[in-house]
């Protein structure tokens, strides 16, 4: 099955920059391991606001609840709010119609 998620993180204020760093460079090597495991399909940055940020994100999982585990696995997780949107094959997907 594949979701569509909203990712938010907001790192609390006074957190330190090297923290902040650390955090983000394993976020990037676990985002990694995840594609390379076939949960993670893809991800966007829409625009944000100066401080703001944001990632939508399509994912594949056996249901939500298996995608939330993955989910809090993410370093960034701590702060994050995550919203998740299950979808579902339209009948006028073009993928569906390619053989």
């Amino acid at each position: 099955m594949e979701f569509l998620t909203t990712l938010i993180t907001n790192v609390p204020d006074g957190t330190p920059e090297e923290t902040v760093d650390d955090t983000r460079s394993r976020e990037a090597i676990r985002a990694a391991q995840l594609a390379e495991q076939g949960y993670l399909l893809r991800l966007w940055k829409p625009p944000v606001e100066p401080g703001e940020w944001r990632t939508l994100g399509l994912w594949r999982a056996e249901n939500e609840s298996e995608l939330r585990s993955i989910l809090a696995t993410l370093p960034l997780h701590v702060w994050m709010t995550v919203e998740v949107t299950p979808l579902t094959p339209h009948p006028n997907d073009p993928a569906g119609k390619r053989a």
